[in-house]
């Protein structure tokens, strides 16, 4: 890489793929700027702060999706962000647009406002949630293949 420090941000550090791209990111001599949504539960940062690398490039940052500027800090001076956070409720989903849609596509937004006011960032990469095709619907049967286009049609008709 050099002898520049390349800073990269991955939102949503605690979870799955990202506790996985962190790993990957710091054993490429990146050092990385994490958030989560509680710096206070073990829970979620211990596995972070336990990997090779963390001592010396994993900075840690508490920051909520929904707050407008909760990222700016973080994001300012990245060189590119990973945004894998989403807020994800598993059990009791009464409205799921209301609930789940809505939420990560404000946390988006609110994190690309950050990417935006920080001159720095050549790069985002968005991911998805589990969610979007977690939740079955009770026509679904366990052998159906999804992918992208039910949701991409159902964006395109409500256009």
């Amino acid at each position: 890489m050099g002898d520049k420090v390349v800073y990269v941000c991955v939102t949503g550090a605690s979870g799955y793929i990202a506790s996985w791209l962190v790993k990957l990111l710091l054993h490429r001599g990146y050092t990385v700027k994490a958030t989560v949504r509680n710096l206070r539960d073990p829970s979620k940062v211990e596995h972070l702060k336990a990997l090779e690398g963390a001592d010396e490039r994993l900075h840690l940052f508490e920051a909520d999706l929904l707050k407008e500027g909760s990222f700016d800090s973080v994001i300012d001076g990245c060189d590119a962000v990973f945004h894998t956070a989403s807020p994800v409720i598993l059990d009791n989903v009464n409205d799921p647009q209301v609930e789940l849609i809505e939420p990560a596509v404000k946390g988006t937004l609110n994190v690309l406002g950050s990417c935006r006011k920080a001159h720095s960032v050549k790069r985002v990469v968005l991911t998805s949630s589990m969610a979007t095709v977690a939740f079955k619907k009770p026509t679904q049967t366990s052998n159906l293949l999804v992918d992208e286009l039910p949701f991409l049609i159902q964006s395109l008709l409500k256009k």
